[in-house]
Formats: C-alpha cells, sequence, structure tokens
C-alpha cells in the first residue's frame, strides 16, 4: 500500500476520533475565550480535523506527483472527505452551532452528485470536481473553521460570519450540484 492510501486511510481513523472528542468532552469545559464560549473540545477538534484535512492536501498531491494513482484511493477519497467533512457538520448541528437546513442540503447534494457519478462510471465516464465542487469545499472547510472557532474575532464584532460561510457554501452546493446534474443527466434519465 502507497503512502497517499495510507494518509486516506489515517483520514477515515481520524473520523471516530472527532466523534469521540466531540461527544466525551463537554462543550464548556475550559473555556478559553469567554466572550465567544471557545472551549477546549472545538479547539481539539480543529486539530484533529486540520490534521486530517492536511492528509487530504498531501495524499492528492503524493499521487500525482509519483503516479501513485490507485483504484482504491480513487474510492476511498472522496469518501474520507466527505466522512471527515459531513461528521463534523453533523456534531456541529447537533450541539447547535450551525444550522440544520443548511447542512442537510450539503449532505444530500453530495449524495445526488455521488449517484450521478457513479451511473456515469458505469458508462466509462469519469467526473472530476468542477470549479463550483472545489468552491463548495473550500466553503465548507471555512465554515466549520469558523464554527469550531465560534466565530472568535468576528463574533466580538457582531459578525457572524460562520453562518453567512456555511450559507455560503449551501449554496454553491446547490449550484454545483446543478452544474453535475446537467452534465451527467443522461446517464440517468436515458432508461426512463
Amino acid at each position: 500500500m502507497n503512502l497517499p492510501n495510507k494518509l486516506t486511510i489515517l483520514r477515515i481513523l481520524l473520523v471516530p476520533v472527532v466523534v469521540a472528542v466531540y461527544l466525551c468532552v463537554p462543550g464548556n469545559a475550559g473555556v478559553v475565550n469567554e466572550a465567544t464560549g471557545l472551549g477546549i473540545r472545538n479547539i481539539l477538534v480543529l486539530i484533529i480535523f486540520a490534521i486530517a484535512s492536511i492528509t487530504d492536501y498531501f495524499d492528492g498531491m503524493l499521487a500525482r506527483k509519483n503516479h501513485w494513482i490507485t483504484s482504491f484511493g480513487k474510492f476511498a477519497d472522496p469518501i474520507a472527505d466527505k466522512l471527515l467533512v459531513n461528521t463534523v457538520l453533523i456534531l456541529l448541528v447537533w450541539a447547535h452551532e450551525a444550522n440544520v437546513v443548511a447542512v442537510l442540503i450539503m449532505i444530500a447534494r453530495d449524495l445526488i452528485v455521488d449517484g450521478l457519478r457513479m451511473s456515469a462510471a458505469k458508462s466509462g465516464e469519469v467526473v472530476s470536481a468542477g470549479f463550483y465542487g472545489k468552491l463548495k469545499t473550500v466553503l465548507q472547510m471555512a465554515a466549520i473553521l469558523l464554527l469550531l472557532l465560534n466565530n472568535w474575532l468576528f463574533a466580538l464584532m457582531g459578525l457572524p460570519l460562520a453562518q453567512i460561510v456555511l450559507w455560503a457554501a449551501a449554496i454553491v452546493s446547490v449550484y454545483s450540484g446543478w452544474i453535475y446534474f446537467q452534465k451527467l443527466k443522461k446517464y440517468v434519465l436515458e432508461t426512463m
């Protein structure tokens, strides 16, 4: 097994660690910033999330640079990404730190796009992420970071930037999902 695949597996293994930390460490334990209520739990999850996100960058970069792209990597890497991001978003909803509707929109979009991609793959069509899919991911990551930091700095200014970025990610999710649907609907609708 090559290094990028090991990094992907590490990212998958960090998902239950994130869940355990988030559910086992009280949200108000060790408050670091009284004004925003930022506590140790969110800082620990943020660190684990950052480490997992860094592995995502390196596994892709190493796989492309060294021509270590494998079928396992193509299959497991997007699953690892979605497991990590969607798990953290669900935990943030559970803690009432993220809007449930925005998170449901993003998860539904991911399921629909994955279904479209599977239908296209059966016909031999491989679809890589487009600009808006990548923008959605960047906005999701930024929203997660801001939410885990309890909108630190921006909360002090009265600016709900974390929620704004979360909703921007949801809107871009819908738009990028629409683009994928337009591009791949022929594979789904061909047998209707």
